[in-house]
Formats: C-alpha cells, structure tokens, sequence
C-alpha cells in the first residue's frame, strides 16, 4: 500500500477523468467535464492541483483524489476523492478513499469539507480529528499538520468557476469537443498500474 503523486500529464489527464467520472456518477450532466476542464486548464497549469492515488501491493490504483493548494500555498483541500471498484478475486483494500485520506494527512496539512454527518463520520475514520463550523452547514476538517486554528486562520482554496467553464464550452464548441475528447481518452487510457 503506498500513496503516488501521478505526475506524468498523460497519466494524470487518465486519473483525473477517471476520478471525475467517480466522484460525480453518470447523471452529473457537465459537471465531470467542466471539473477535469477546469482543474487542467486553471489548476494544473497555476501548479496548484496535485492527484493522487492510493495503490495496492501490486501497484493498482483503489482510491483518487484531487488535492488543491490554498491561495498562500500553505495547505491543501481535498476537492475530489473517489474509492475504484477492486478486483473481488483479490484480496481487496479495505475502505482505500479513508486510508488514502489518512495517509496524505500524516504527510500533508490537509483539509476536508463535509456536507454531511455520514462524510464527516467518514473522515474521522481517517484520522481527521479537528473540526470547524463552516459557511452553510459545511464542516471543515483540518489534518494534524494543518497550521488553522480557526476559521479566520483558514485560507481560501483556489479553484476555478465552474459556471464559467460551462459557459464557454457553449460559446467555443471547438474547445467543448477537444476537452470532451481528452476525457473520454483519459477514460479509455486509466492505467492499470501506477
């Protein structure tokens, strides 16, 4: 079991459409595509998006996830993160999305955002112990090297308008069709092994 920083573009755009199509499922509309769009185009190219994978001991990816730097660059929040289907004929990774949480919290200041109870339970399985009451009934989970003491101490993530990118995959069909293309190659492409 180990955590691998997918560097490599052609791997990365692979994972992140992959992680896209997971996190959000099959009736999200543009919201996958406008999310790999905008994370490639805004994110990737600022250096501020990392994907990461948790792998088994054969070095097969079992859980994704986005990470994405604070506006001073001294944090990361978990944007997206996804648990793969495992092979049942192998001895399969249990609960991977918590451990690969777990992991990156040990190494990283991490943070998380629950909607939800049912998340927020899920984080502190891994490891996620400090919370703080956010904006409209999200709670934020900070890792044990996250420096925030507080709300006011908690740095804005970066990130992009995804209604934005929306819209100008309306105004420009030609980038709609070219980023709709890299997501599917990057579907048909996911690495068996990293």
């Amino acid at each position: 079991m180990r955590v691998v920083h997918i560097k490599n573009p052609q791997q990365r755009e692979a994972c992140l459409a992959r992680l896209c199509a997971e996190a959000y499922g099959q009736e999200a509309g543009l919201r996958p595509l406008a999310t790999f769009a905008g994370t490639l185009g805004v994110l990737v190219k600022q250096e501020a998006a990392r994907v990461l994978a948790l792998v088994d001991d054969h070095s097969r990816p079992v859980a994704l996830a986005l990470l994405v730097l604070d506006e001073l660059g001294s944090s990361m929040t978990v944007m997206l993160l996804a648990e793969l289907d495992q092979d049942p004929q192998q001895a399969g990774v249990a609960r991977p999305a918590e451990r690969l949480v777990a992991e990156l919290a040990l190494k990283a200041p991490l943070r998380v955002d629950a909607r939800d109870a049912e998340q927020e339970a899920r984080f502190r399985e891994a490891g996620i112990t400090r919370w703080l009451d956010g904006k409209a009934g999200v709670r934020i989970g900070l890792g044990p090297k996250h420096p925030a003491t507080s709300l006011e101490d908690l740095p804005r993530a970066l990130t992009f308008d995804e209604a934005a990118v929306i819209q100008s995959f309306k105004r420009d069909r030609q980038q709609f069709d070219d980023y709709k293309a890299r997501f599917i190659r990057g579907l048909e492409t996911f690495p068996a092994t990293l």
